[in-house]
Parts: structure tokens; sequence; C-alpha cells
């Protein structure tokens, strides 16, 4: 995970266990709850074992993992942004979430072009897949607008709603 996106706003690090508090408050964010679903994390011990068993986890397994955003100039914490990578998927899946005061300035899409561009350019994916539920209108817009294309309806095991899968891929002359 060298050299993780940086953008002219925002540098994105790998999570460590001193971010439970930032954990705590956007997984417990009226967006995350709507549009990605309550993780149980109610309190700071719980959000330290998200980390443990999600990001810190992920990087160990699979190299990548979701990386927190940080504004550039400040280093204040804003989000969230980076990959998944599911059993019952060929390629990796990316995942965003915003705390509300950030949301609406355009973090979400330099963010997720930023780890597109890691994505295709330092971790050689050649597909990455993207979810949202059918009434996360922005969160469509948002992955259209980089370039992401509806593929199908889906359950993935263990959700109780069916989700929208998108894809993107290079195209050869890309690779």
């Amino acid at each position: 995970m060298d050299h993780l996106p940086v953008t002219s706003r925002l540098a994105l690090r790998p999570f460590t266990l001193a971010d439970d508090a930032f954990i705590y408050r956007l997984l417990n964010t009226p967006t995350w709850l709507q549009f990605i679903g309550d993780r149980h994390i109610i309190d700071l011990a719980a959000a330290r074992h998200y980390l443990q068993h999600g990001p810190l986890q992920s990087y160990r397994v699979n190299g990548f993992g979701p990386w927190l955003v940080t504004l550039r100039d400040t280093g204040a914490p804003i989000g969230m942004c980076g990959f998944f990578q599911r059993p019952f998927l060929d390629a990796p899946d990316a995942g965003l979430a915003f705390l509300p005061e950030y949301e609406g300035q355009g973090y979400a899409s330099e963010a997720l072009r930023a780890c597109m561009d890691y994505a295709f350019d330092a971790m050689g994916a050649h597909r990455v897949y993207a979810f949202t539920l059918p009434v996360n209108l922005r969160c469509m817009r948002l992955l259209q607008a980089i370039g992401f294309h509806y593929q199908e309806m889906i359950r993935p095991p263990g959700e109780a709603h069916a989700l929208m899968l998108y894809a993107i891929q290079r195209t050869p002359a890309e690779i």
C-alpha cells in the first residue's frame, strides 16, 4: 500500500486503531445507517473491533482495503474510501462514506476518482465493482459520473436487500 492516493485537497491513509472515535462517528451517521446499515458500533471498543476485523484485516489479507480520507491541508478525517474483496466477486468493489458536513462538496468524487486510478495503476485491477441501494440516487449519479455501468440487481450473502451492482473496467487500450 505504498503511495496511497493524494489529490489537491485530500490525502488517503490506512486506518489505525487510533481512528476509533472517527469510525464511531462515521458509522453512526444517518446516511451510513440508511444506505449502508447498522454495524452496531455502540462504543469505542466496538469501533476498534470493526477496525481490527474490517480495514486492518483487509490490509493484511488483500493488501488493500478502505482508507481514511483526510483533508490534505489540516489532516482532519472526513470519510472513508477504498476497496473490499468479496468472496463472491472476481474483482474488488469500491466503497465510500463521508461525514455529513463534508457531503456535497465534491470530496466523494475526488476520492473515488483517485482510488480508481490507484486500483488500475497500483493494484493492477482490470475491473472494479460497486454496490448501492436503488434508493441511493446520489451514489448512483456519482458512480455513473466516474464511469461505472449498471450490471444487475444482486443480493449479496448476508444482505437484507437486493443491491444494484455497478462495474467499471479498463479497456485493452488502457491496460
